[in-house]
C-alpha cells in the first residue's frame, strides 16, 4: 500500500480542524460497571506481576480477585454484546431461503434467547442461594458479590433480548436478516 506524502503545512493544518463533541450516548449501564470491573483486574494482574517478579513475593490474593473480576467482565461484557446484536451468529442460512421464511425463523430465534436467558437467570438465582454464603479463599469475604453479578448479567441478557425483540418487530428485519444494515449503522 502507497501512503500519499502530506506535506509539514498540510500536517499542520490537521490540527486546526474543530474536535467534534464527545458522544457517550451509545454506552450503557453495564458498560460503564464492565469498564470499572475491567480496570480492577488489570490493575490486580499488575500488581500481582509487580510483586511476584520484581518484588520475588507474591501477593496471593491478587490472583483470586483478578479472576472474579474476569467472570464479571465476560458476563457484563455478553449482555453489552446482547444489547448490540455482536454475540457469534449464523446467518447464511438466512440468505439462501426467502424472506417469508426468513422472518418467522428470525423472530424465533429471538424468542429462544430471550427464554434461554431467562431461564439461566434463574438457574443461576437458585445456585447463588446455595453457594453464596461461601468465602473467598485467599481473602476473607463473601463470593455472593460474583454469584449476584452473573445472575444481574443474565437478568440483563434477558432484558436487552426482550429490547432487542421488540426492536426487530418495530424494524421489521434483524441483524440475522440483514447484517449489512447494521454495519453500516455501525460505521
Amino acid at each position: 500500500m502507497v501512503h500519499p506524502s502530506a506535506v509539514a503545512e498540510e500536517i499542520a493544518h490537521a490540527f486546526e480542524e474543530e474536535e467534534k463533541p464527545v458522544d457517550l450516548s451509545g454506552y450503557a449501564f453495564e458498560d460503564w460497571v464492565t469498564l470499572a470491573l475491567f480496570w480492577c483486574m488489570a490493575i490486580c494482574v499488575f500488581l500481582q506481576f509487580f510483586t511476584r517478579y520484581v518484588l520475588n513475593s507474591s501477593l496471593a490474593w491478587t490472583e483470586e480477585i483478578a479472576v472474579y473480576c474476569l467472570v464479571g467482565v465476560v458476563f457484563l461484557g455478553a449482555a453489552m454484546c446482547v444489547r448490540i446484536s455482536r454475540h457469534i451468529q449464523v446467518d447464511v442460512v438466512y440468505r439462501m431461503v426467502p424472506p417469508a421464511v426468513a422472518r418467522p425463523m428470525s423472530l424465533l430465534v429471538d424468542v429462544i434467547r430471550i427464554v434461554f436467558f431467562a431461564y439461566a437467570a434463574q438457574l443461576m438465582w437458585r445456585y447463588s442461594a446455595v453457594v453464596s454464603h461461601e468465602s473467598m479463599v485467599t481473602v476473607d469475604l463473601p463470593k455472593w458479590p460474583v454469584f449476584y453479578t452473573v445472575f444481574a448479567a443474565f437478568v440483563l441478557m434477558a432484558l436487552r433480548s426482550v429490547q432487542i425483540f421488540v426492536q426487530n418487530l418495530r424494524r421489521g428485519y434483524s441483524v440475522l436478516e440483514r447484517p449489512d444494515a447494521f454495519d453500516e449503522a455501525e460505521a
